[in-house]
């Protein structure tokens, strides 16, 4: 067998191997449900498509929100599940299943006092500026605030507890009888294949971020972004879905970014925002209410000419920004230019000089501009800082539906017993549009609902 398409099948008379619980993909949410699925005694396989475990985890600033942790404790910071789960649906214009939302709001707490404490992740509360939509502080990072740190700490506590990871194995084929999930075809890097049956099966395989045609149909509104998740998030978690009779929520959800240095591809950080940055356009004027969140700055800076912005903000904001390993690299290319004067900054970045300082003369100091946004921070002064940025979609948040134990439902409402989905597989919590995105909450789901689904599998026979 060296031919297969993304489809469902029947089981083979024999498998190549077998293992009792397997995991497809070794991002955020196939290590954590590794891990919990490895507590329970559980022998468990990770098939990863990469030559190295990264995915749209090692993409992201890896920050986890979550309320009511032992660290938000220790900083003073007064929080509970009940107000994380109002403020979620409140971006989301309460489009989500309450059910889930409260689900994830519950157990995201636990869960990062579960990474902090029992494998000792040095993970920390970002406390010196606030995200959209959040109303305290409840961002969770490691130390360079980057995903690449989060993915490699979880890979490497993995390989601690003997957990097997094989990776360049692409998961193409799934094999079903009678509703039951048996296990999967893998595509080898020279080309043949190998089965793998199993006892349940953990999707961790994200979103269809990176199939444009499935971009083209559900996702119509961010075609023309950049596409800057992982390029292995090619739906294959919806398309075994829709063949098995899975119950599929929320498809036109996703997250954008407005914020990518362009042409350089390097995040920048929403703080530059969130800390009283602004965005022009290539007319040096203000388009939007910036404030909404940077997922919906997609949309509003791909509207521009050559769907290009420039983000402006000054030094104290760019020494908060660098505790982001990002920045700082953004920084070291010259993606990031630097005037003390706003007409240098204008030169800098090619802009025309009398509307970008019309522009920037007219930013309230107090109170609401004429887009609605409420400006409470420190006017800016020199030195002034700019980048040239794009929009760009992350990963998609609409996915399988599924019930209090991430295992997957059907449309008849009942469950697959032996599927299970966490992260971009999974429905999130972020509506129907890119609008309902609160920062966070592609990990939120995949670690949340990643443990979920690895204690399951160890309760379930």
């Amino acid at each position: 067998m060296t031919e297969m398409t993304v489809d469902v099948a029947a089981p083979p008379d024999a498998f190549d191997l077998d293992c009792e619980t397997l995991i497809i993909g070794a991002g955020a949410a196939g290590l954590v449900a590794a891990l919990a699925a490895h507590e329970t005694g559980q022998s468990v396989l990770v098939v990863e498509a990469d030559a190295v475990p990264s995915g749209s985890t090692a993409l992201s600033a890896g920050l986890i929100p979550a309320a009511g942790t032992k660290l938000q404790t220790a900083e003073g910071i007064e929080d509970d599940a009940t107000l994380f789960a109002a403020d979620i649906q409140a971006k989301a214009k309460h489009e989500n299943e309450q059910l889930l939302v409260e689900r994830l709001a519950k157990n995201a707490g636990p869960t990062i006092d579960w990474l902090s404490d029992r494998y000792q992740l040095p993970l920390s509360v970002i406390t010196n500026f606030e995200y959209p939509g959040h109303s305290r502080h409840r961002m969770h990072g490691l130390p360079t605030r980057s995903g690449a740190e989060l993915i490699n700490a979880l890979r490497s506590t993995c390989e601690r507890c003997d957990i097997d990871i094989i990776c360049e194995r692409r998961a193409a084929r799934l094999f079903c009888k009678d509703g039951n999930v048996l296990g999967i075809a893998v595509r080898r890097p020279d080309g043949g294949a190998e089965t793998i049956g199993c006892k349940k099966l953990i999707l961790a395989c994200n979103g269809f971020g990176g199939n444009r045609d499935l971009v083209r149909q559900l996702l119509p509104d961010i075609e023309g972004g950049l596409w800057f998740g992982h390029d292995g998030n090619r739906g294959e978690a919806l398309l075994w879905g829709q063949e098995i009779g899975a119950e599929l929520n929320n498809l036109g959800a996703y997250q954008g970014h407005g914020n990518v240095a362009h042409p350089h591809g390097i995040l920048i950080t929403w703080a530059v925002i969130a800390q009283g940055g602004v965005q022009v356009n290539s007319d040096g004027l203000r388009f939007w209410n910036e404030a909404q969140g940077y997922s919906e700055a997609a949309r509003a800076v791909l509207a521009q000419p050559e769907g290009i912005a420039f983000t402006i903000f000054d030094s104290r904001i760019a020494a908060i920004a660098r505790q982001f390993e990002d920045f700082k690299q953004a920084e070291g290319v010259g993606a990031v230019k630097v005037s003390e004067t706003l007409e240098g900054l204008a030169q800098e970045l090619g802009l025309p000089v009398e509307p970008f300082l019309k522009t920037m003369a007219t930013l309230p100091t107090r109170g609401k501009d004429e887009f609605g946004r409420e400006f409470v921070s420190e006017q800016l002064a020199a030195p002034f800082c700019g980048v040239r940025v794009t929009g760009a979609l992350f990963h998609t948040q609409g996915g399988l539906r599924t019930d209090e134990n991430a295992r997957v439902l059907r449309t008849d409402g009942t469950v697959f017993p032996n599927l299970h989905a966490c992260g971009g597989a999974a429905c999130g919590v972020s509506g129907r549009s890119d609008s309902g995105y609160l920062s966070g909450n592609g990990l939120l789901s995949a670690v949340v609902l990643g443990r979920l689904a690895g204690q399951s599998v160890g309760h379930s026979r």
